[in-house]
C-alpha cells in the first residue's frame, strides 16, 4: 500500500531528557512543522526506541522514557486530533527488524565502517562497550525510511552521511531487483524543503562556544525541560558573559552575551533583531540576565504545566490508531522486498 501524499518523516530518540536547546532546536521546529504541512504532506513523527539501545542505558527506565517522549511532543502542541499526522512507537510495528535483517545483507562492512558517526562514538565509548547495534544503526535508519516511502527527512550535518546511505541501499536494491522502494530525497532538497537553518541554537551557559549537551556532567550549563523554573533562572544568573561592559550581539567573539539574547528571543518570540534593537549598547549584564531568567521561568512554568495535563488514554489511542494503519504499509513495503529476495512466492 503506498502513500496517497509524500511523507515528510521524523523523529527523536526517547532514552534521553531533552533541555531547552533540544526543544528550540529539534522539537518545536519538528511540531511546527507537522502542523504547518499536514495538509499537503502526510506526517509521520515517530519515536525511534530501537535506536534507543544502541548505546548503552538504563533499561529500567526505557518504556516510561518512550512515553514521556510522546508527552513532550503533545505538550510542545502537536495536535493529537490530526488524521494527516501519525505518531508511533517504532517497536510496535516489526517489519522496521524485519527488513534491517534483509537490508544488512545487502550492505558492505567498509560501508559501516566508514561511518563518522560510528567512529566518534565508538572513540567514546571504548572497544568493550562498541555494539553491533551501534556499528549497523544507519542500516535500521535506512529501513525506517524506505519502509513508509519517505521523500523528507529532516537531518542535520551528523546525519547526512546515513541519508546518502539511505539513498545508496535503495537504489542498489532497486537496480537488482526493480521497484520496491523510494529512493528519499537528497541532502541538498533535504535543506531545501525544510530549510538548511533550522533556527538559533541555544549555547552552553558556562562554556558558550559549544552547543548546550545532555552530557555536561555538572548541569550548570544546560537547562533540562524538566528543571524547576527557579533552578532554571539561577543557572541563567550565573551564565558566562564577557568583560567588555557593553551588550552586542556577535556569536564569534561575544558567545555569552549573544547566546542570552538569542536565548531571550527564542523564549519571548521576539525576532532576534528586535531583541538586539532592545539591548544592544546597554551596560547592564545584569538586567539582561535578569530580564531572560524570568523569562525562562515562565516558558518552564507554561511548558510543565501543559506536560502534566497531557492525557495518557488519548495518547495512547493515538498511537496505537496510527500504529495499526502504519503497521499496514510497513508490511506491504517489507512483502515487497521480501517477495525481491525469494522470501515469499
Amino acid at each position: 500500500m503506498r502513500m496517497s501524499k509524500p511523507v515528510v518523516l521524523t523523529g527523536l530518540r526517547a532514552n534521553n531528557e531533552l533541555h531547552v536547546g533540544n526543544y528550540f532546536g529539534a522539537l518545536l521546529p519538528m511540531i511546527d512543522m507537522a502542523r504547518e504541512r499536514s495538509s499537503d504532506y502526510q506526517i509521520n513523527l515517530f519515536v525511534p526506541d530501537l535506536h534507543s539501545f544502541t548505546t548503552p542505558i538504563d533499561h529500567s527506565r526505557l518504556h516510561q522514557q518512550i512515553l514521556h517522549n510522546v508527552r513532550l511532543y503533545v505538550a510542545a502542541g502537536l495536535p493529537l486530533d490530526n488524521s494527516d499526522i501519525y505518531v508511533y512507537r517504532q517497536s510496535y510495528i516489526s517489519a522496521h527488524s524485519e527488513l534491517t535483517w534483509i537490508l544488512d545483507c545487502f550492505t558492505g562492512f567498509g560501508e559501516m565502517s566508514r561511518m563518522t558517526q560510528f567512529k566518534d562514538k565508538s572513540t567514546k565509548l571504548g572497544e568493550s562497550r562498541i555494539s553491533v547495534g551501534l556499528f549497523n544503526y544507519p542500516v535500521l535508519m535506512a529501513a525506517d525510511i524506505v519502509l513508509y516511502d519517505a521523500s523528507y527527512i529532516p537531518v542535520g550535518d551528523d546525519q547526512t552521511q546515513h541519508l546518502e546511505f539511505t539513498r545508496d541501499i535503495a537504489e542498489r536494491f532497486n537496480n537488482q531487483f526493480g521497484q520496491i522502494f523510494t529512493v528519499p530525497l537528497p541532502v541538498p532538497k533535504q535543506h531545501e524543503f525544510f530549510g538548511k537553518d533550522q533556527g538559533l541554537r541555544i549555547r552552553d551557559l558556562i562554556d558558550p562556544t559549544k552547543k548546550m549537551s545532555k552530557s555536561d556532567d555538572t548541569g550548570r550549563g544546560v537547562i533540562f525541560l524538566g528543571d524547576d523554573p527557579a533552578v532554571a533562572a539561577k543557572k541563567i544568573m550565573s551564565a558566562t558573559t564577557d568583560s567588555y561592559g557593553e551588550i552586542k550581539y556577535d556569536i564569534q567573539d561575544r558567545p555569552g552575551v549573544s547566546n542570552l539574547l538569542q536565548m531571550l528571543s527564542l523564549l519571548t518570540g521576539e525576532p532576534l533583531d528586535a531583541v538586539i534593537a532592545e539591548w544592544e549598547g546597554k551596560n547592564s549584564y545584569g538586567d539582561l540576565k535578569k530580564a531572560t531568567a524570568a523569562a525562562m521561568a515562565d516558558f518552564l512554568t507554561g511548558f510543565q504545566a501543559r506536560l502534566a495535563a497531557v492525557d495518557d488514554q488519548t495518547l495512547i489511542a493515538k498511537l496505537e490508531q496510527s500504529e495499526k494503519i502504519l503497521r499496514e504499509t510497513a508490511n506491504a513495503t517489507l512483502l515487497r522486498a521480501q517477495k525481491a529476495v525469494g522470501l515469499r512466492a
